[in-house]
């Protein structure tokens, strides 16, 4: 049966053999031993062929030496002959205990599925010669020791000292957010120096227990690395789930801020690690315990509202009060859990809870919604889960739907809180009686029209109706300004306004000048625009409101109004020029000095002639005519910055022709031209008059200015 394999070469021997071939032999190779295994675990002891000849699938054999028999070969198993089992093997190696798995042509490994204590010696694989010569090793060999199974798990007894643990599993319930603390006793008397490997892992509830369905949770390696499963790695590095060892053999698993997805049942395993003689560990030995079933009591399905005493009817003043008490298994607040109460209010008919009325946040600290801000607003803890919100002066916009919103915070590591559950209340309504104010506002301007420079004045006047006594007014004013020709789509602008405490208040003017608001009147109220400019162009209107302070200072908005729209435009000065001139006789373009035109020829005979030339402030945009002869005005528009030539039709042909040769730029950006100070005659537009009978012009500088 081949129990006396053959017998190796010397080793120069060998060596020479191995030059003087071509430098190649036979090599089997299997671990280097000795080799420490437990009774009852699993071997594997692999094995490779090289340097061979012939085909690329070779055979292995395996045998045993014992050591009580050291010379005495015991055949396992081989590849090439199923009859090759000796009776102690044949039953072991028929059930597949004990068996060869190829690996590739040239390896192989023998697996032993459970270690027997006389499977202890020395392990061979021989190698059947397929080589033209005899050359090289045809087998290796490994001893292989069976350690006893002195590995021992339990779970860990409660308390710091421990007492008898229970011999069935226990049924643990923690709250959602609480810690989850479990203990595993885990000990080995190997004489050999071995390393502990201690993890906890979890399997859902009623699951069969084995490594498909056993999910890790964290564990100590045998280099004493602490590591988590891939769905608790997160937690670890926030440190809400710890692994330490307690004295020699107690290990403890703390999972913080317990969640329902903790729910299972949880296990202690224990694996025994040994160094091989190549370096490497090797799994020796491995137990599990059932540690508890555990199961998480959610926040989610604990926590409940409830409001009262009902459906509230109030008059505007009135305190209003509402109560909330939150109910359920419920964790106390503190260390693991907390807890934020909250009122919501949305007007009658609104969708949707609303907005926050004031809240305790988890701390005790109480805050104001928005809108709520410095009103008397309380939100207090009166029992142990029950909270007050008081209105100490309810409003008729304080009418609609309550609703108690409660939040329940469990607390990871160190403060960190995370939102486990919510839960609202049905809906309260609440009423609070209308003042029944009425307002009304009208507004203009006063004087009509209104001019660049000059102050504007708009005037409102508020009517009342109803109302409680100690009504107040205010009244605020707004403008909407023009963009191309057209109101913008912008809101309208606060310019300024009277507070009903007498406060004025000043808000952004277009023109950027000083701004009046003030009360000239019960009911009176005046915005005056000083250093009227172009910016100030807009519509304008008036805004009152009434308001009534209850006894407990605040203020309320009782009614409010708006006014029809004011348009202010600021217009621009008329000014009048005054041309004089002497016509000449026909024949003679002359005339006397005295009484004519100054610094131009003129003729004694003929009384002056005076025009009047009317120009807008706006780049002589328009322009009036009047020959006071024939008392007959004409009006002329021109385009900007474009000379003008008037023209009087009449039937004389001694009627002149008025021409304004040209138009300086500087006369639209003048303001209004102070009188009697005039712009220096340089600057003045060059005016001549000719006759129709000469067609010559005779300059005539004769001008005056006055402001109509």
């Amino acid at each position: 049966m081949g129990a006396l394999g053959p017998t190796p070469l010397p080793p120069p021997l060998l060596l020479l053999l191995m030059l003087g071939f071509g430098g190649w032999a036979r090599e089997v190779l299997v671990p280097e031993g000795p080799l420490y295994r437990v009774a009852g675990t699993a071997v594997s002891i692999s094995c490779n062929v090289s340097g061979y000849e012939g085909p690329a699938q070779q055979d292995f054999e395996w045998f045993l030496y014992r050591p009580e028999a050291p010379e005495a070969a015991l055949g396992i198993v081989s590849t090439r002959d199923t009859r090759f089992s000796y009776a102690v093997f044949g039953p072991r190696v028929a059930a597949g205990e004990v068996q060869v798995q190829r690996l590739q042509g040239d390896a192989v490994v023998l697996k032993i599925a459970r270690l027997q204590a006389q499977d202890a010696g020395v392990y061979e694989c021989y190698t059947p010669s397929t080589d033209a010569r005899y050359l090289g090793s045809y087998s290796g060999k490994v001893e292989l020791r069976v350690l006893p199974d002195v590995l021992q798990v339990s779970a860990a007894p409660p308390g710091p000292r421990g007492r008898q643990a229970p011999t069935s599993p226990p049924r643990l319930t923690v709250h959602e957010g609480q810690e989850l603390a479990l203990g595993c006793l885990a000990r080995t008397s190997t004489q050999k120096h071995t390393h502990l490997a201690v993890s906890f892992g979890r399997a859902v509830p009623e699951a069969p227990v084995g490594r498909a369905t056993l999910q890790e949770v964290v564990g100590l390696r045998s280099d004493l690395a602490v590591e988590a499963g891939a769905p608790y790695a997160e937690r670890l590095a926030a440190g809400e789930l710890r692994l330490g060892k307690e004295g020699a053999d107690r290990y403890r698993m703390v999972v913080g801020g317990a969640q329902a997805g903790d729910a299972g049942t949880y296990h202690c395993t224990a694996t025994e690690w040994i160094q091989d003689p190549d370096g490497s560990w090797a799994q020796i030995a491995e137990k599990r315990a059932v540690l508890a079933h555990v199961d998480v009591q959610t926040l989610s399905s604990q926590l409940a509202v409830a409001v009262g005493p009902g459906e509230r009817r109030i008059g505007p003043g009135e305190p209003l009060e509402l109560l909330c008490n939150v109910s359920g298994a419920l964790p106390p607040a503190g260390r693991h859990a907390a807890y934020s109460v909250g009122w919501e209010m949305a007007p009658a008919g609104a969708p949707g809870p609303g907005r926050l009325v004031a809240q305790l946040d988890t701390e005790g600290v109480g805050s104001l919604g928005p809108g709520y801000e410095g009103r008397h607003i309380a939100m207090e803890k009166v029992a142990s889960r029950t909270y007050r919100l008081r209105l100490e002066a309810a409003r008729p916009g304080d009418a609609g739907t309550y609703r108690c919103l409660a939040k329940a915070y469990v607390r990871g590591s160190g403060t960190r809180l995370r939102e486990a559950a919510s839960a609202r209340s049905r809906p309260l309504p609440v009423h609070v009686r209308e003042e029944g104010v009425v307002l009304e506002a009208v507004a203009w301007l006063a004087g009509g029209a209104v001019y660049r420079g000059e102050t504007a004045s708009l005037l409102c006047n508020i009517s009342v109706r109803g109302g409680p006594p100690g009504l107040r007014l205010a009244a605020s004013w707004w403008v909407e300004r023009p963009e191309d020709g057209e109101l913008s789509l912008a809101p309208a602008q606060l310019v300024g306004g009277v507070g009903q405490d007498g406060v004025a208040e000043l808000g952004d003017r277009p023109g950027g000048g000083p701004v009046s608001v003030e009360l000239v009147g019960p009911r009176s109220h005046r915005l005056r625009l000083h250093s009227l400019g172009p910016e100030d162009e807009g519509v304008y209107h008036c805004a009152p409101s009434a308001w009534v302070q209850h006894a407990d200072y605040s203020w309320y908005q009782a009614g409010s109004a708006r006014s029809g729209p004011v348009t202010v435009y600021p217009y621009t000065h008329v000014w009048k020029i005054q041309l004089s001139a002497c016509p000449p006789s026909p024949g003679h373009p002359t005339c006397a000095p005295a009484g004519g035109c100054r610094g131009g020829p003129c003729h004694r005979r003929h009384r002056p002639w005076h025009h009047h030339l009317l120009l807008h402030e706006e780049a002589a945009k328009t322009v009036i005519f009047t020959s006071q002869v024939l008392q007959v005005s004409t009006v002329f528009s021109l385009a900007p910055r474009s000379p003008l030539v008037a023209r009087i039709p009449a039937p004389s042909v001694q009627l002149p022709l008025i021409y304004l040769t040209s138009l300086h730029p500087e006369w639209e950006s003048w303001p209004p031209f102070p009188t009697p100070s005039l712009p220096h005659s340089s600057r003045w537009p060059s005016v001549s008059i000719t006759y129709p009978s000469y067609r010559e012009a005779i300059p005539c500088p004769g001008i005056s200015f006055s402001k109509m």
